[in-house]
């Protein structure tokens, strides 16, 4: 939300890079993989091409074989598997390199868990902003009544907190502010 107004305000793109593990989580979920079978989930990397188009400022879409797949990546599945999808070493490099190669660009704002330690970590400014868990998990909650899905919010809350602690615990780019 902050960094769509930024990127609005500014002018900028802005990626949200967490769509991206979503798309690799979302396609693997698709294809019947096992989210934490490493090696099928690298290979799906390799046998999708994915491309991150800016429609608006403020806005991204995430296509996988050319295919618009934004609409499904935040589906209450796809937010369960993303941190599985995000912990494999293959999946990191290849979503890091695309990443990097879009900051180049120039003018963006990045969203993400690990834009600053090691996506972007010469970047002119560096915010690291969270809100707590139970506010995320009220948004959320929301978004997910708004595509007419059925969850509960102690089940929302709970997958939110399940989230953190794997990103947290990750060993490739974990979740913390850098250094400077």
């Amino acid at each position: 939300v902050v960094g769509r107004f930024l990127g609005q305000r500014l002018g900028y793109r802005v990626l949200d890079t967490g769509l991206m593990y979503r798309a690799i989580a979302w396609q693997g979920l698709r294809d019947g993989v096992e989210l934490r079978d490493s090696e099928s989930i690298a290979r799906l990397v390799h046998e999708h091409d994915l491309e991150v188009r800016f429609k608006d400022i403020g806005e991204s879409l995430i296509f996988l074989d050319s295919r618009d797949v934004t609409p499904h990546l935040r589906l209450p599945e796809v937010e369960q598997g993303v941190s599985q999808v995000a912990r494999i070493p293959a999946v990191r490099e290849a979503m890091v390199a695309l990443q990097r190669s879009i900051g180049s660009e120039g003018q963006i704002v990045m969203v993400g868990r690990d834009i600053g330690t090691t996506v972007l970590p010469n970047a002119e400014l560096k915010v690291y902003l969270t809100a707590g868990v139970e506010e995320r998990a009220q948004r959320r909650y929301k978004e997910l009544q708004g595509m007419r899905e059925s969850v509960e919010y102690q089940q929302v809350l709970r997958d939110l907190q399940e989230r953190d602690r794997l990103d947290l615990e990750r060993e490739v780019a974990p979740l913390r502010p850098a250094d400077d």
